[in-house]
């Protein structure tokens, strides 16, 4: 099978195209023939061994990157049903990584794809929108709620837009370059801005003195980090909400309590809240099954910008460079 694989930690050129042997599943595995791998944005970071104590151990090298994939099941391994042969299915625990041809997985890790949905859609659902659902879980955003969702255009900003509009809620994206911000008021925003423009945050603010009655912000929902997240917090009024899923710039952003306190808002980041309740076993819902049954029922509809599999150093880049749009996925061309 073909496979990018990494040698050595460092820049995107280091991922080489190559020929590896066919992986065998193992018991309670299946192999899947991939048709469509997920790039996580922290795949990128940990291909480049950048610093951060809350980045995942990296792997051991030669290493073959990523672990969301979408495919048919070709071959199971010991104990597992056989009937699961020739299924379309989606995972995000793959073995030893995704960006080949062919993988292993888990059965017990195992999405069906819901018929009509692409496998691109699929595997762009099964971490993405599980993410989405979960932060919203969070957020409990209603249709009351003045949201502004920062890095709108993303993979899990595009799908928050969607979700907040459907709601009836005013929806405010805000992303970067007229093209994307473009793309935000397209899904049904109120307000769409350009937040590499200096001064953004005003607009917002003088956008809602005339059409919000001069009501607030009353949530953020967040995964851009730095002074971005900071012009967002700003614009929250009293009693609002400010939910962060990441840091996209590499940049944090946290509030103190003392302010927090003395604006009457409240800062939370979700990710360690998903953490803590994913550990304990208190959340109860399985938002993968739930995102790929919004999906199929088009209710929420992915981004996806593709790349041919040899291609997965290009896809670093521009995902790096923030130049993608939604969802980037490599797709074998076998």
């Amino acid at each position: 099978m073909h496979a990018v694989v990494l040698h050595a930690f460092g820049p995107a050129e280091n991922l080489r195209y190559e020929t590896l042997p066919d992986p065998e599943p193992g018991p309670g595995q299946v192999r899947i023939a991939v048709r469509a791998a997920g790039v996580h944005a922290i795949e990128p970071v940990m291909r480049a061994a950048v610093a951060d104590a809350e980045m995942p151990p990296l792997p051991e090298l030669p290493a073959v990157l990523g672990g969301e994939v979408s495919g048919t099941v070709d071959a199971v391994g010991p104990g597992v049903d056989p009937s699961w042969t020739g299924r379309d299915v989606v995972t995000a625990r793959s073995t030893p990584g995704g960006y080949a041809e062919l993988t292993v997985a888990d059965v017990d890790g195992l999405h069906p794809v819901p018929e009509g949905l692409s496998h691109e859609a699929a595997v762009a659902m099964v971490v993405t929108g599980n993410t989405t659902l979960d932060v919203l879980d969070i957020a409990a955003p209603t249709a009351d709620d003045i949201v502004l969702v920062n890095s709108a255009a993303g993979g899990i900003g595009r799908l928050a837009v969607q979700y907040a509009t459907a709601l009836g809620a005013t929806v405010i994206g805000a992303a970067g370059g007229p093209e994307k911000a473009a793309a935000v008021r397209g899904l049904g925003a109120h307000l769409a801005v350009d937040y590499n423009e200096p001064g953004w945050d005003g607009t917002v603010a003088a956008w809602l003195a005339e059409h919000a009655g001069g009501r607030k912000v009353t949530l953020v929902l967040d995964g851009v980090g730095g002074a971005k997240s900071r012009a967002a917090f700003g614009l929250l009024g009293e009693g609002g909400r400010h939910v962060t899923y990441g840091a996209i710039s590499r940049e944090k952003f946290a509030p103190d309590e003392e302010e927090q306190t003395a604006r009457g808002v409240t800062w939370t980041d979700a990710l360690e809240v998903m953490f803590s309740r994913h550990t304990d076993g208190t959340t109860g819902t399985d938002f993968s099954a739930l995102a790929l049954k919004e999906a199929a029922a088009g209710r929420l509809v992915p981004a996806v910008q593709t790349f041919p599999l040899e291609r997965a150093a290009e896809a670093h880049v521009a995902l790096e460079r923030r130049e993608t749009t939604g969802k980037v996925v490599l797709v074998p061309q076998g």
